[in-house]
């Protein structure tokens, strides 16, 4: 399919959730195609059924609806290109690697599992990289024949070639050139008949029209040889965009086997899909200028492949959550309620001033997640420590404590409507008419009103959630605790 439009692909393999390398690629692949004002394809790799997960696909389905990657072309919706899931597609592989038999580019090889057994112990023994020794390589016509007509088991196998260099640019790494004589005689075909991964993806790539594969940096080796397939067929070699690997640490990739986050898990922790996407951007790339916050559109309208970096990116989950903080910040106080309610249900099963919880815990939440530890003082207060009532900064002790709070128990008993503004108004009056600074006051309300050094509001709006009653059955409990 010849081409002058931009043409991407994302072309996971369905093995499980959406690790978030996974995810940036498609990102990166959907970006570069709509700055382009291009094509973004979705291809699915099933081939492999032993590593196949039920419901796996659903997973990818799912994830690119939720963070807004929409695909142009794809299994679901169809395309001028298809089938566009690759098991769908096994029947026309073979017949492309006989025409590279015919041209001197692949051959048949009938090495059986003993042989090549043997072949790679002598290669160990001997301290050789393992790779095909080419024992078939320029078997006589006659005696393919034979053997094909014989039924003899056979795979396809690459004729690569053992002299001279291969080389390629990369957008990401530069360029890059190996020696022929180091790349393996890699199978085409296999035994079966089905195509090894290697050879239906570029066998794809080309049909599907691709451009610009964008792919981690883990396929720069198989680069060289997917790049002599081209030149065999005698098809354009599309431009390479390598991403560098996703990294827990300096030495560990992130990976799902050592428990690390995929899409789904940030999602379940209480992340929002906005703020996870807008993070994985960051992973590898830079923005020019200062700015880090960006949504979908603004992502499309900046992205240069140029800006994505060759060293490994650190998966930084600080940075994570304070990007996902200033997306909770910047929703609506209703979309923030709607957002927050099953994490409140969790902690909180009694009446209290919802709306005034919501306004306060969207100011100081960073994860969706930290809500029920930060409220899980309003349905029973919990045992506390009367030195919580001691604070340096406060200039409070357990003694100045009791006298605060037996000075505002009637103050607070004498206020009909119990809301913030009156609370606030009435005991600021008393702050004033006592000459005490307001922490004097305000620390030891927050501590009986909750029992804990660090609430999402301050005694104030503690006291006003909670309402009258629990507000001065803790207050008297605290002065009685500190008697």
């Amino acid at each position: 399919m010849a081409t002058n439009k931009v043409r991407t692909r994302f072309a996971p393999s369905p093995t499980g959730y959406m690790h978030v390398g996974n995810l940036r690629t498609a990102l990166y692949a959907y970006l570069k195609a709509k700055h382009e004002d291009g094509t973004f394809i979705l291809r699915i790799e099933d081939t492999d059924q032993e590593r196949y997960v039920e419901g796996a696909v659903d997973i990818i389905y799912n994830t690119l609806r939720e963070t807004g990657l929409l695909w142009d072309e794809g299994p679901d919706i169809g395309g001028p290109v298809g089938p566009y899931v690759q098991s769908e597609r096994m029947s026309m592989f073979k017949g492309y690697a006989e025409q590279l038999v015919e041209k001197g580019e692949a051959y048949y090889c009938f090495c059986d599992k003993e042989r090549l057994d043997e072949m790679r112990l002598v290669q160990k023994a001997s301290g050789q990289a393992p790779h095909y020794d080419g024992h078939c390589r320029n078997l006589p016509k006659e005696e393919v024949e034979a053997k094909l007509a014989a039924g003899v088991p056979y795979v396809i196998r690459q004729k690569v070639p053992q002299t001279g260099t291969t080389s390629f640019e990369d957008v990401v790494f530069g360029h890059i050139e190996v020696d022929n004589s180091t790349l393996d005689d890699q199978i085409l075909i296999k035994t079966d008949g089905m195509p090894t991964y290697n050879f239906a993806n570029v066998v794809d790539d080309h049909l599907m029209g691709i451009t610009h594969v964008i792919r981690g940096s883990e396929y720069l080796s198989s680069t060289p040889k997917y790049n002599l397939l081209y030149q065999a067929f005698g098809w354009d070699i599309p431009t390479y965009i390598h991403c560098p690997p996703v990294m827990k640490d300096a030495q560990n990739k992130l990976s799902k086997r050592n428990g690390d986050a995929s899409y789904q898990d940030l999602v379940a922790k209480g992340y929002l899909t906005e703020a996870v996407l807008n993070y994985i951007l960051l992973l590898g790339w830079s923005p020019k200028g200062e700015r880090e916050i960006f949504n979908l559109k603004e992502m499309v309208e900046i992205f240069d492949e140029h800006g994505i970096g060759k060293a490994p990116a650190i998966f930084d989950p600080l940075k994570l959550r304070a990007i996902n903080a200033e997306y909770i910040r910047a929703l609506s106080p209703e979309t923030f309620a709607e957002k927050a309610a099953p994490y409140i249900d969790e902690a909180v099963k009694t009446e209290c001033d919802r709306k005034l919880l919501c306004s306060v815990l969207q100011q100081r939440c960073e994860v969706l997640s930290d809500i029920p530890g930060q409220i899980d003082f309003i349905d029973e207060l919990p045992d506390y420590d009367l030195e919580l009532f001691r604070s340096k900064k406060m200039k409070t002790t357990p003694e100045t404590a009791k006298e605060a709070l037996e000075a505002a128990l009637p103050v607070l008993e004498g206020i009909e409507n119990f809301t913030q503004e009156n609370i606030h108004e009435a005991l600021f009056a008393l702050i004033a008419e006592k000459g005490v600074k307001n922490g004097w006051m305000l620390w030891p309300l927050r501590v009986a009103v909750s029992g804990k050094q660090f609430t999402p509001g301050g005694g104030v709006e503690l006291s006003a959630i909670l309402g009258k009653e629990r507000t001065l059955e803790r207050i008297r409990a605290a002065i009685g605790r500190l008697a």
